[in-house]
């Protein structure tokens, strides 16, 4: 037996204390590919702005267009890795990617700003949703620490966020380094950390590989999970020329925002129409267990239109209508550092803490099921819209209070801790281990839907002052900012209602 396969699945899960100790190994390499991906996301809507000269409403298209591509590509990754690559092959393959699309954006930012982010966004795609998985795969079914266990890797997933997201658009506006790195050169030093982190990730991997067991194998390989007939090499080679062929349209359908709403237009459907197909061959109780996760998808669609504004509108508000000091003047930081890292920084901190919760309450059998939790994950993000509501009250001419929007984030972010890592954990309990790609693909792609909807909301509030003063764009995204959290708390309490008949579809999963 290989190096890689010296343990079996039953060694892998079948240990003590809170964690698995290949969960640490997979919380490195995931850190640094989001220190990768939200480095970049965090740059992009300054940087087309600012460097691009798009306006604030192409500039929200746009941004809800790239991202919307990004997660609608974990689902084709999560698919080629179910059938075909394997979970372990897709991962090294997208990190190459991205690779590749950070160089080119290092390089020469403005030439090739869409030709990377086409690598940068299919490399996402293979990488994403296939390390979440194998996450899944380190539990036995039923397995009470599993929630814990996502706790701990979305707390991973943050620390990369909280690095990338602060560092590279605080490198790119000057705020650090700027003493050493030269005006003309920032941007491409911010953009070069980023295929650093991706590199580091890689590297990592490699190495963690051997502790997995059978856990990532390639269908066909004769120790993988689930046993299938061997694929024929020309099958492997064909994903990797395909997806080099795919660059060139990525390319033109990212930098045509208008190419997105037909690709979603078409994509939801397509997606919906296979997942029944494959719901028609399993048995019944799976298929109920399937329904219910994809009552859950649906919902977070909900969820990431209203959240992701962090990204987008969020950006120009912390950009233009945010002063720089924190804790009263303590501090002077970049406004949209803060933007980009802060929930990332809270979730670091509360994460482990969570998770130990919800092990504390599940031994004493008070541990609310998912569905309250998903509820919790609404009214929290309805509650922090409502903070950023309350930013208007602070505000001198137009410029407010980054203390308060830093408040906002604390309380988005406890929202966020309540559903987002235990929607990556309910997706892995509720698919069958043949369609678990496909699920967390599913998972990834309603966030596709929720970038999607995020970007036509800031860009419908950008559209609507155009031209006006700050203090009238202060008014205009404040006011927008009430609206999505009243949708927010509308949307949790639906979900609650909704709770016992979601409870009978899981058929005793919590």
């Amino acid at each position: 037996m290989s190096i890689e396969t010296q343990k079996s699945l039953e060694e892998v899960q079948n240990f003590e204390g809170k964690y698995p100790k290949q969960i640490w190994s997979l919380f490195f390499s995931e850190m640094w590919e989001r220190f990768c991906f939200y480095g970049m996301r965090g740059m992009l809507v300054f940087f087309m702005i600012t460097q691009l000269n798009f306006g604030e409403k192409e500039a929200n298209l746009q941004y809800g267009a790239t991202q919307a591509f990004v997660y609608a590509f974990t689902f084709i990754g999560g698919l080629f890795a179910d059938k075909i690559l394997g979970f372990r092959k897709s991962l090294f393959w997208g990190g190459l990617l991205m690779i590749v699309g950070s160089v080119l954006l290092a390089i020469d930012t403005h030439e090739f700003f869409f030709f990377g982010l086409a690598f940068i966004i299919i490399g996402t795609g293979f990488f994403k949703p296939n390390i979440s998985t194998m996450v899944g795969e380190l539990y036995r079914d039923g397995d009470p620490r599993r929630d814990a266990g996502f706790s701990l890797f979305y707390a991973g997933i943050n620390l990369g966020a909280f690095l990338g997201g602060y560092i590279c658009v605080a490198i790119g506006k000057g705020y650090m380094l700027s003493s050493v790195i030269d005006e003309a050169h920032r941007w491409n030093v911010a953009f070069g950390l980023a295929a650093i982190g991706m590199l580091i990730s890689l590297i990592n991997f490699h190495f963690t590989k051997r502790q997995l067991g059978p856990i990532g194998l390639q269908p066909g390989h004769p120790d993988a999970i689930v046993k299938t007939k061997a694929l024929p090499k020309v099958a492997e080679y064909a994903v990797y020329i395909g997806t080099l062929l795919l660059v060139p349209l990525i390319q033109v359908m990212v930098s045509k925002t208008e190419y997105t709403d037909y690709f979603m237009y078409i994509i939801g459907p397509l997606t919906l129409i296979y997942l029944f197909y494959e719901m028609s061959k399993v048995e019944k109780e799976e298929r109920h267990k399937l329904i219910a996760a994809l009552i859950f998808i649906l919902f977070s669609i909900v969820f990431w239109g209203i959240y992701e504004q962090s990204g987008g509108s969020l950006s120009i508000f912390a950009a233009k209508n945010l002063n720089d000091s924190v804790l009263g003047g303590a501090f002077h930081l970049d406004p949209n550092g803060v933007n980009n890292s802060g929930g990332a920084f809270f979730i670091i901190l509360l994460a482990p803490l969570f998770g130990l919760m919800w092990i504390w309450l599940s031994k004493r059998k008070l541990e609310p099921n998912t569905i309250i939790k998903f509820g919790l994950g609404f009214v929290f993000l309805g509650l922090g819209f409502y903070v950023l509501y309350a930013t208007r009250f602070f505000a001198i001419e137009g410029i407010t209070s980054l203390d308060i929007f830093t408040i906002a984030l604390l309380v988005i972010t406890v929202g966020e801790l309540c559903l987002s890592p235990i929607g990556l954990s309910i997706m892995t309990k509720l698919s069958p281990a043949r369609l678990q790609g496909i699920m967390m693909g599913m998972w990834f792609l309603a966030s596709a839907y929720g970038q999607y909807v995020a970007g036509l909301i800031g860009a419908n509030m950008a559209e609507a002052r155009e031209g006006d003063s700050l203090m009238d764009k202060l008014i205009t995204y404040t006011e927008g900012y009430k609206q999505l959290g009243l949708y927010s708390l509308i949307a949790g309490a639906i979900l609650i209602v909704l709770s016992p008949y979601i409870k009978k579809l899981m058929h005793g999963v919590n």
